[in-house]
């Protein structure tokens, strides 16, 4: 995984208005997938229901990745309720994948 300074990684995200986070979100897919993740097309991320199916599978690949340091439940109820601090604390495990 790209390491990424996790504050930075938050102010970015609140700097620019959540913009940040949308291309977070596609950088990391990528890079998850070649952990050997299964997530589909960040694309789906823009289509209201499907968002949030897709918001579970990416939570299921950081599990996945991380070898179960953030769990996918967690992950994914950080990024539903509180983004800028889930990103915080999943690039930080993030950083520590080899």
């Amino acid at each position: 995984m790209t390491q990424r300074n996790p504050i930075m990684v938050l102010i970015l995200g609140c700097v620019t208005l959540g913009i940040y986070n949308l291309i977070w979100f596609w950088q990391t897919c990528s890079e998850l997938n070649s952990k050997g993740a299964t997530i589909p097309n960040p694309i789906l991320i823009f289509i209201p229901i499907v968002s949030i199916f897709w918001l579970w599978k990416y939570s299921e690949g950081v599990e996945k990745v991380t070898a179960g340091a953030q769990t996918g439940v967690m992950a994914f109820i950080l990024f539903w309720f509180v983004n800028p601090v889930g990103m915080f604390l999943v690039q930080q495990k993030y950083n520590e994948v080899k």
